[in-house]
């Protein structure tokens, strides 16, 4: 048992330092604890009063360390004041929110002490990472890349500090301390960057599985930036989901001015919003640990109330804890623009006055040795409960078994069928062989427009009170909205189940954020040799930029490739199936794996198969393959990225050969395997010199048709370009409208004409010898029709 204070209550209710206990929580939690020792979860009254005593202490400590954090080189445990040299020439630290944060993480820690069960939790504002790592630290709950490197010591604190914002950097160029600046996976129990303002509230609520409980901290700032996670109720289901606890740390100030909540009327006018959304709000201190796990536990009763009800009707009021408090609580400055990174009026390196405050400050969190052991030792109740730490909360560590993959039932080669209905038929059987795995589709759009009407009829939209006649159920997982980040957030939410994301291509984009944050965290965990677990995301994107022609320019943009080709490619993979088969294939892949995000740009209008079921499996393995001529005996290579220029490319072709010219097609399905590597987990997922040569023999001129733009295209495809003599790119310019797919690829130069046209360009051929003038002359009297057929017209 942990060791009790002579008069525990007393001790609690006279608060440590800044934190004064408001009557009204006290009330709250007296008849907690009664209802507590009556449940048995906790063993008697001195020790819930004892672990309320440790919080205060714990947090004090925590939050002078966060301010040591930001202006001091180390901490001195004893109490003495610092001296100039042991302040930071530059300081730098999210101060005020990371502040906040400290008693709200310790009253997590405390919500898990008194009921001796660990929640997982995940924190919005990464930018307060400083207090996660400052607890952490005090409580010996860190990393393994961090073990032995920061512990509550004071030479390990000292570390922690001099480390934060330190900018060392080792001789990879990487990161030379296991401390940023947020959450990532050097902190223990960390799941999301949170550097992305929004993102967490988009996914908490889809992220625990049923028998877990989530506590998600989020921020104010983000209730405007991020609109989107006032659906949750929208989506939760006792059925199928686990706990999802919210608590708001309300500050009451963004970077340079006050949030709108607080303009338009603090917590009160939030709680009555949230009302209005279906939520339960409760307001509590935020200033006080206490305060904040009574909450997140009769948030958590509440939940089980409500899943005990043998009647339950949807939505459920879904509880939410607004922790009411100022920025920069418990330090100078609070309450004050300057809180939100540097609340002191100076440096305490050159400012003896500023000197003074700091010191007073950290004298007035101080917790002298023996209190605190004796707190650390009640709050890290573990082994007495036979619980895991917290860094090792079921989330932190998904790791679903292996799905069943079926095999599909591939196309003919040589018909002509749809690519997404292919994909739809497949993830249909998906579904139906893994009953294990909860699935979860984020849809914008119109999934039976995108032609998955099969998964739709299966899997239905989640509503709360279905139509009938239409494909929605209390219990459908497609989550649905017009807002891409909301519904991406429910797939990349769910990293214990299955997932897929179904988009517009040009809009897409707006999920673009969301993606990349989970890519980073996902590269960075690889880096440090803790792959990521969950079963790969794909995001499928079609009526793309070339079908989706009839509409305006603003329905024509293939940035999404373009810019997750930017990332790291064994991480974000994007890939351009050209068939059904290819599609299917590439689908199929993306579920064996593991940690990865992947784009895949899918046409939704019937594309003659080029491959069959075994040329489209290799094509996977290699990211590219030959589809016609001989690249032993051509002068000329084409080389198709995407449906739409596989055709251009096989009918220019045909009409060199028709005229004598030899020239090869080869397919790139996967233009990340191709590229130049970045570093060495880059490089073990790229293709060797030699399997790259035997696909892009090095004398052959090329010219290159991409879905993208050309300009990045080529970019990727550097160690396949000889440079502008040898080497032509056509694709996307920027340039479309009101056409059909034929005008899509006039206006864009990206026709068999333009093709012939650049392969002269290359090879020294004239035109006439490849019976083309130039494309811009033909194109303007040319038919559309004669174009995409490839007629004498053109």
């Amino acid at each position: 048992m942990p060791p009790h204070q002579a008069n525990p209550l007393a001790d609690w209710q006279s608060g440590y330092g800044p934190i004064v206990h408001r009557a009204e929580t006290i009330e709250r939690m007296q008849a907690l604890v009664q209802r507590l020792v009556t449940q048995m979860r906790v063993a008697d009254v001195a020790t819930a009063h004892a672990l309320l005593s440790a919080a205060d202490r714990v947090s004090c400590t925590a939050m002078s360390v966060v301010a040591h954090m930001t202006y001091a080189r180390r901490i001195d445990r004893s109490g003495n004041p610092l001296e100039p040299e042991d302040f930071k020439r530059t300081p730098e630290g999210h101060t005020g929110g990371s502040l906040n944060m400290v008693p709200a993480f310790v009253g997590y820690l405390l919500a898990n002490a008194l009921t001796g069960t660990t929640r997982g939790w995940v924190m919005g504002q990464g930018h307060c990472v400083a207090a996660i790592e400052a607890v952490n630290a005090l409580i010996g709950d860190v990393s393994a890349t961090q073990r032995g490197r920061y512990d509550r010591s004071e030479a390990g604190l000292s570390r922690l500090i001099g480390d934060f914002y330190s900018y060392a950097i080792d001789e990879q160029g990487r990161p030379a301390v296991p401390l940023g600046s947020h959450a990532g996976p050097n902190t223990a129990g960390a799941i999301s960057e949170g550097g992305y303002l929004g993102l967490a509230e988009l996914q908490y609520v889809h992220t625990p599985l049923p028998g877990e409980s989530l506590v998600t901290f989020l921020s104010d700032g983000a209730f405007e930036e991020q609109r989107g996670s006032d659906w949750a109720p929208r989506w939760w289901r006792a059925e199928d989901c686990g706990f999802a606890i919210p608590v708001m740390v309300l500050n009451g100030r963004r970077i340079e001015q006050r949030t709108q909540i607080v303009q338009e009327g603090g917590a009160g006018w939030l709680a009555e919003d949230l009302r209005h959304n279906g939520f339960d709000p409760i307001i509590v201190d935020g200033r006080d640990p206490a305060a904040i796990a009574w909450a997140i536990i009769e948030a958590e009763d509440a939940l089980s109330a409500f899943v005990a009800q043998a009647d339950r009707r949807y939505p459920a009021k879904l509880p939410y804890v607004i922790a009411e408090t100022e920025k920069g609580f418990g330090f100078p400055g609070a309450a004050t623009n300057a809180a939100h990174n540097l609340p002191l009026a100076g440096n305490p390196r050159e400012n003896a006055q500023v000197r003074a405050v700091f010191n007073a400050s950290a004298a007035a969190l101080f917790v002298p040795e023996a209190q605190l052991e004796e707190a650390l030792a009640a709050l890290t109740n573990h082994d007495w409960n036979r619980r895991p730490r917290e860094s090792g909360h079921p989330m932190a560590h998904r790791r679903p078994a292996n799905p069943h993959l079926p095999l599909p039932n591939w196309a003919p080669a040589g018909a002509s069928s749809c690519a997404m209905a292919a994909l739809d038929h497949w993830f249909v059987a998906l579904v139906q062989a893994n009953p294990q795995l909860r699935v979860r589709i984020g849809n914008p759009d119109e999934l039976a427009s995108n032609k998955m009407g099969t998964t739709l009829a299966l899997l239905k939209h989640r509503v709360n009170v279905p139509e009938p006649g239409v494909a929605e159920s209390l219990d459908g997982a497609v989550i649905t909205a017009l807002n891409e980040e909301a519904v991406a957030g429910a797939a990349l939410g769910n990293k214990g189940g299955l997932n897929l994301i179904v988009s517009y291509e040009a809009f897409a984009v707006k999920m673009l954020g969301m993606l990349r944050q989970e890519i980073i965290f996902a590269r960075r965990q690889k880096e440090l040799g803790q792959s990521p677990g969950w079963i790969s995301v794909p995001l499928i994107v079609t009526s793309h930029t070339w079908e989706n022609s009839k509409n305006e320019q603003s329905h024509q943009d293939p940035t999404i490739g373009e810019t997750l080709l930017g990332e790291m490619s064994d991480t974000a993979r994007v890939l351009f199936p050209v068939d059904a088969n290819t599609a299917t294939a590439a689908l199929r892949e993306v579920y064996a794996g593991r940690g990865q995000l992947a784009c895949i740009v899918v046409s939704k209008r019937d594309t003659p198969n080029h491959f069959t079921a075994e040329a489209a499996q290799a094509l996977l393995a290699h990211g590219a393959a030959h589809v016609a001529g001989d690249p032993a005996t051509a002068q000329l290579q084409f080389v198709a990225v995407g449906a739409y220029q596989l055709e251009e490319a096989l009918k220019a072709h045909a009409r060199l050969a028709h005229h004598g010219l030899a020239s090869c097609v080869t397919v790139v399905v996967e233009p990340g395997r191709l590229r130049m590597p970045r570093d060495d987990i880059e490089a073990g997922f790229v293709l060797g010199d030699a399997d790259l040569e035997s696909l892009f023999p090095p004398q052959l001129p090329r010219v290159l048709l991409s879905h993208t733009r050309p300009e990045p295209m080529l970019g990727v495809l550097r160690r396949i370009d000889a440079g502008p003599s040898k080497t032509r790119a056509l694709g996307y310019i920027n340039r479309g409208g009101t056409l059909d797919v034929a005008g899509m690829l006039i206006a864009n130069r990206c026709t068999w004409v333009s093709a012939i046209y650049a392969a002269a360009q290359v090879t020294g051929w004239n035109n006439s010898q490849a019976a083309v003038g130039n494309p811009d002359d033909q194109s303007a009297s040319a038919s559309s029709e004669a174009v995409a057929t490839g007629s004498s017209a053109a």
